[in-house]
């Protein structure tokens, strides 16, 4: 094995697209940490689940567990909105409230049953150009390329989750201070934090180790302790990190630097090969 570095930030995401819970230690399941993304806001005009990539307002709201949760078992969470008004999500309220800042009619659900798919298919695309309409999802430009979406898990291109999540498409996610190193290299004038990318890890990569790493690693595995992490592909970006969200400005010049310079990715997407806890400063190790 490689000592690759150190765990540097642990994040959850109670409620899909809005802001995450930084944690200092997590239990790590075949799903992912438990309660990470175990709400999701359904347009009902829709009639489908959304993200910040239809509802960007979102970004702008944070939720915190009210106990914690575990892989059966997701409890409420409260939501504090941009103007601090806070509520439960099982509240009656709930859903008007999310409504009245959203400008569209919503609900708030928690992961539902595997069995339930069709609460999980993708409505009609709001714009009938089906290029026209990915261009927009991914934030793609005319003389920019789209993302090959055959290198995905095929269920996701007609369900907006795997079955009995609100996951994009894996349930967990990896970043390196690595590569977001070489994209402010690529262009230093933005700021490539890493909460616009949603990691569920940040590793803090050992000084030598350069450049889009997790590419160059993808289907290999790394350990945590007992924690054992299969990197399946690299994380296929859409228009989400260059949006306004709370500490960052919209920054589209983000994405410019993946697309032209990153082969569209940044990260990894991953699966849980053994599960295990991991906390932050544990070391990390490429098997």
């Amino acid at each position: 094995m490689q000592v690759i570095g150190t765990v540097k930030e642990i994040w959850r995401y109670p409620v899909k697209s809005m802001a995450g819970e930084r944690m200092q230690r997590a239990t790590v399941g075949t799903m992912g940490i438990p309660g990470d993304r175990g709400w999701a806001i359904r347009d009902e005009r829709a009639g489908e689940i959304r993200n910040a990539r239809k509802l960007p307002a979102l970004l702008h709201c944070s939720a915190v567990y009210l106990r914690e949760p575990s892989s059966s078992d997701t409890p409420p969470v409260q939501i504090t909105m941009p103007n601090g008004t806070t509520f439960r999500s099982d509240s009656a309220e709930a859903g008007e409230k999310l409504s009245e800042m959203l400008g569209r009619p919503v609900t708030i659900w928690p992961i539902q049953p595997a069995s339930e798919r069709e609460f999980l298919k993708r409505a009609r695309p709001d714009n009938p150009d089906m290029m026209a309409e990915l261009r927009e999802v991914f934030g793609r430009l005319e003389n920019e390329p789209l993302p090959d979406l055959s290198t995905l898990p095929p269920q996701i291109l007609e369900f907006t989750s795997p079955f009995g999540t609100f996951f994009d498409a894996f349930p967990f996610q990896v970043l390196t201070t690595a590569s977001l190193t070489e994209l402010s290299r690529k262009n230093p004038a933005a700021d490539f934090d890493s909460r616009r990318f949603r990691p569920n890890v940040l590793v803090e990569t050992k000084s030598g180790i350069e450049g889009l790493v997790e590419a160059e690693w993808s289907g290999r595995t790394i350990r945590i302790g007992a924690t054992r992490i299969k990197l399946e592909m690299p994380t296929v970006r859409c228009v989400i990190p260059t949006l306004d969200q709370p500490g960052m400005k919209k920054d589209p010049s983000v994405l410019r630097t993946i697309v032209r310079d990153a082969a569209q990715n940044l990260g990894a997407y991953a699966t849980i090969a053994n599960g295990g806890t991991i906390a932050v400063g544990d070391e990390v190790a490429l098997e």
